[in-house]
């Protein structure tokens, strides 16, 4: 008895192996269709590789594995100033924040970063060493603030990394939050399909893919899961070798809130949700009554007239954050 009992165990697991790999291996990255997607138009207008706004500098602050991330600075000096760590969305870099960084260097110290697999020269492009890393640098990122308010600020994926840091090991590390049209999860109500035809995953992949992960296997996590229709605009620009245009399984996941997104959302310090009206990616009206069901400590505006990528440099969004900061 005890013999069937093991051959059907073996028998089974082959079986969920076999399912499994074959879903990965049905499907691989390829060209993506002509059509909709973000527009950076006004993201990328007037800037250059190195372009950067007068009175901020440019460095890097390296991970304990030695990995250097580019680092933009703005309003050093004050201890006194609240610390804020910008993160920008997929497919893109910290230079994103240029405007936005400069406008609020008094109030405030800003260090956009660029994360591991982004810029110009990753180590290894639209990757991450295991799950969770991205949480890890941006906590040596912040170090030790010796009692000053942290706030993280995140746009798209960059605000749905700054919701899973809150939910994560590390989110007793941040004070406050700023949120610019975050990504919750792909079948959350805020999200229209395929981000608006930004996002394009492979989807056979990632469940063969969470299927091994289920089981402890973690082999196949450098394996691309899912791309980006980045414009020919942007790829064939001056800007075009910092662009990230796919995502392995380890760094997609470590960008995106867990699966139980609104666990990570309840996990929120007190924060500020923006988000504009014209947003082709997601419905800035749904986020308030998605949200508040897990926390009371959101602040909420939808901007009329603005877009995904337009969010960033609005002149409202300044004013809102600026207020928010005042008020820490």
């Amino acid at each position: 008895m005890l013999g069937k009992v093991l051959i059907f165990v073996a028998v089974s697991c082959a079986v969920y192996l076999a399912i499994a790999l074959g879903l990965i291996v049905s499907q691989r990255p390829g060209a993506l269709p002509q059509g909709k997607s973000l527009d950076f138009g006004k993201l990328i207008a007037g800037r250059t590789a190195s372009s950067g706004e007068a009175g901020l500098r440019r460095g890097t602050v390296t991970t304990p594995d030695c990995y250097a991330h580019p680092i933009t600075y703005a309003g050093e000096g004050d201890a006194t100033k609240p610390l804020v760590i910008l993160v920008h969305g997929s497919g893109w870099h910290g230079a994103q924040f240029d405007r936005l960084a400069w406008s609020l260097s008094d109030v405030a110290e800003l260090r956009a970063v660029t994360l591991r697999g982004h810029g110009a020269d990753p180590e290894r492009r639209g990757d991450v060493g295991y799950i969770g890393q991205l949480e890890d640098d941006l906590a040596h990122i912040i170090g030790d603030a010796a009692g000053r308010k942290v706030v993280l600020l995140g746009h798209s994926s960059g605000g749905g990394l700054v919701v899973r840091f809150a939910g994560g090991p590390h989110g007793a590390k941040i004070d406050a939050a700023i949120l610019l049209a975050p990504f919750l999860q792909y079948d959350a109500p805020v999200t229209r399909p395929n981000s608006g035809g930004w996002a394009h995953p492979l989807t056979r992949r990632v469940i063969g893919l969470s299927m091994l992960n289920a089981v402890g296997i973690h082999a196949l996590d450098h394996l691309t899961v899912i791309q980006f229709a980045m414009p020919r605009t942007v790829l064939d620009g001056p800007l075009g070798h910092t662009a990230t245009t796919a995502y392995s399984w380890r760094l997609n996941q470590s960008y995106a809130p867990r699966r139980d997104y609104l666990a990570d959302v309840a996990s929120l310090p007190p924060f500020l949700l923006i988000a504009g009206q014209a947003d082709e990616s997601f419905v800035a009206e749904g986020y308030e009554p998605l949200m508040s069901g897990a926390t009371a400590k959101g602040r909420y505006h939808v901007l009329p007239g603005a877009g995904h990528l337009d969010v960033v440099d609005d002149p409202r969004t300044e004013t809102l954050i600026r207020d928010f900061l005042g008020d820490l």
